[in-house]
């Protein structure tokens, strides 16, 4: 059965009002639900997530910049706000297989600069917001995922609807069948990270997009080590660049020291790269080889994995904000600075300015309208000033690592040396990663070594630590808009690029019953990090969301 005749014989759904609707309970999102109740503490305001609570999807490096949250939450200290190691010590790493080369301090540019910021689980973070804004009266509701925008008569957002439980993989409901409800809002805030799947319909669909460049992403593959005691430095930040990469692919790594024993470290891997047999994941394993990265875990054992897209094309990429009846927040907009490697500060400042647009709006009687107030904020925003100076950062580094180094060293390094806050030029990218692939046979196949199960692993082992689960008897939220094209095109073409950009061993193609191959999707291993939804060449895979709670569940990551 379609959605659309589950819901004629099984509707209408129950509905549920409120002044404000968001969609994700990450910075973001809670941001926006924290300051519109410290504006005005009789609005109601309700948050939806999709995972098992707050914080179970949330993945970051990550190095906090408080600036935004002191605004949000001045006594975010005594108010015990998990922040407690404060960056003592940073180096940047530039490097080839066999060594590395320490950048001198006064060398790495302006927005590497972490002395002052907090090294950070985000997730941690999310939980304890979770707990200051649930304190105010919002109401949060985990495992419900928003699966459907609701609009009115006029085209105006009015609300989501959460998604049916108890669907099997026939398309029937079956035991345990629970129709999913309306929660309607004067205005509805989307702030469900990096490629949102309602944000993507609505940048569509509003067309927000318009005369910006195309978003380009990046992937962040994730571990969480426990190291040896005596090589712990909590505080301690280092950024690498170069290896392994070629000149051709953008990434970047990092490896943090956080309390006690553990350390998180990590890959970014942007997703506009050219050769179809790179595997972002046998990159970030290769990477741990290094000398300089294996020095901190040799003698540990890895304890969490994750993956998560990143928007980082900035502000050349950022679409128009609002739209009648709602607004884009966080990542679901693409606020994060690729420059500095952050993006938490970003979605906080984000959701504040929308929350400050709302509350004006609802005082005055307004309900589903558009919030230029919003946009407007931001525009004279540090935020703004900030993502103006970074916006060309990727852009360069799509013409070669070698150009994107030198002009990160221009804009970053010089020009504020020369009193320039912001490059007197721009440079647009407009291309989608999507479409930047080469066909499979005009490049040199990769032939990544096997993992050794102690420095080094396997995807399936490394889901397993993701805690990811979803409920088997479900239609597969890894959808295909048809499904020839996987064989027919991307096995051809470029010799199936989802079986291997995919940080989750979602996507294997087998053989079939007739000797042929065909793609068979394990959507149970889903991290939702949207990597497919932005990488497959022809774009015929279209994510969506599955029964709320599902996924990973992440812890101190």
């Amino acid at each position: 059965m379609s959605p659309a005749e589950i819901l004629a014989q099984h509707g209408p759904r129950e509905v549920m009002a409120y002044d404000v609707v968001i969609v994700g309970a990450g910075p973001a999102g809670l941001a926006a639900a924290i300051r519109l109740k410290q504006i005005d503490a009789g609005l109601s305001v309700v948050v939806l997530e999709k995972g098992s609570e707050p914080g179970a999807h949330i993945i970051s490096g990550a190095v906090m910049d408080p600036r935004a949250i002191t605004e949000l939450l001045p006594d975010w200290q005594a108010q015990g706000a998990p922040l407690a190691f404060r960056n003592s010590t940073s180096s940047a790493v530039t490097g080839c297989s066999s060594g590395a080369t320490r950048v001198p301090p006064w060398l790495v540019p302006e927005a590497l600069n972490n002395h002052g910021n907090y090294v950070i689980s985000l997730g941690a973070v999310v939980r304890w917001m979770a707990t200051q804004a649930e304190s105010l009266g919002v109401e949060i509701f985990p495992g419900f995922a928003a699966a459907e925008v609701l609009y009115g008569e006029d085209g105006a957002v009015r609300g989501v609807a959460t998604g049916n439980l108890g669907i099997g993989k026939d398309g029937q409901p079956h035991e345990g069948f629970q129709l999913g409800m309306e929660l309607l809002g004067k205005y509805t805030v989307f702030a469900e990270g990096a490629r949102g799947h309602l944000g993507k319909q609505l940048i569509a669909g509003f067309d927000l997009a318009a005369g910006r460049d195309p978003q380009t992403y990046a992937i962040g593959i994730k571990e969480l080590w426990e190291i040896d005691p005596a090589k712990a430095q909590p505080g301690l930040v280092v950024h690498t660049a170069g290896w392994p990469m070629d000149d051709h692919s953008y990434g970047g790594g990092f490896l943090y020291h956080l309390e006690g024993k553990l350390a998180t470290l990590g890959l970014v891997t942007g997703l506009d790269y050219q050769n179809p047999w790179i595997s972002p994941f046998e990159e970030m394993q290769r990477w741990k080889t290094h000398p300089a990265i294996r020095a901190h875990l040799e003698g540990g054992k890895r304890v969490g994995y994750g993956a998560r897209a990143i928007a980082a094309g900035g502000l050349n990429a950022l679409p128009r904000l609002v739209f009648p009846g709602g607004a884009l927040v966080g990542c679901d907009a693409g606020t994060l600075n690729a420059a500095r490697i952050k993006g938490s500060h970003a979605a906080i400042k984000s959701g504040m300015l929308a929350a400050e647009a709302m509350a004006s709006a609802l005082k005055a009687g307004r309900a589903g309208d558009e919030l230029t107030t919003y946009p407007e904020a931001f525009e004279k925003s540090w935020l703004h000033d900030e993502l103006r100076a970074a916006r060309n950062f990727k852009a360069w580094y799509k013409k070669g690592n070698a150009i994107g180094s030198l002009m990160a060293g221009v804009e970053q390094w010089l020009l504020p040396r020369l009193g320039v806050k912001s490059p007197p030029w721009t440079i647009r990218n407009r291309t989608p990663d999507h479409a930047r692939l080469h066909a499979a046979a005009q490049v040199e196949p990769i032939r990544y070594p096997r993992p050794d199960g102690v420095l080094t692993f396997d995807r399936l082992s490394s889901v397993f630590m993701s805690n990811t689960n979803h409920e088997e008897n479900q239609p597969a939220h890894l959808t295909l808009k048809d499904a020839s094209v996987p064989v027919a095109v991307n096995l051809e073409t470029y010799a199936g690029p989802e079986s291997r950009y995919c940080p989750a061993g979602v996507y294997e193609f087998v053989a079939a019953a007739d000797g042929s191959e065909r793609l068979q999707i394990n959507a149970q291993n889903c991290v939702h990090c949207k990597t497919c939804d932005i990488k497959d060449p022809t774009q015929n895979i279209v994510w969506v969301t599955p029964e709320g709670g599902g996924g990973p569940n992440y812890a101190g990551m």
